[in-house]
């Protein structure tokens, strides 16, 4: 594994995802591997297309996927099916939270008297 590309622990997890998409839209899954690779490299690197290493493929064939993916919202239905849910923000502790003090309440004031309608008649 080299620097910028997905340990096979990533790979996975992300390769059975990319291989019922590639299924679905008829494309091959070898190139998977490498497709994503170039993409991490890319990003992680921050250079353009056009110095993308040749050992990772072609750069247009790899930018061109990659905007067609954008397009088809694959990446997006990628990251939502990888994303685990961070609990630790959503549970909440009930021996933790305490109310201040000052929060029990306002006194009550005594109710307004409503004025009948006989007395705004007369």
């Amino acid at each position: 594994m080299r620097r910028h590309e997905l340990s096979a622990r990533e790979w996975a997890v992300l390769g059975p995802l990319l291989d019922a998409h590639c299924r679905k839209q008829g494309g091959a899954s070898e190139e998977n591997q490498l497709f994503i690779n170039a993409v991490l490299w890319r990003i992680r690197t921050g250079i353009p297309w056009r110095d993308l290493p040749e050992r990772l493929g072609k750069w247009n064939s790899v930018a061109r996927r990659f905007a067609r993916w954008a397009r088809k919202k694959v990446w997006h239905r990628l990251f939502r099916a990888i994303q685990e849910p961070d609990w630790e923000w959503v549970l909440v502790d009930s021996t933790a939270v305490k109310a201040h003090p000052q929060a029990a309440g306002q006194k009550k004031a005594a109710p307004r008297p409503k004025r009948s309608a006989a007395a705004v008649a007369g």
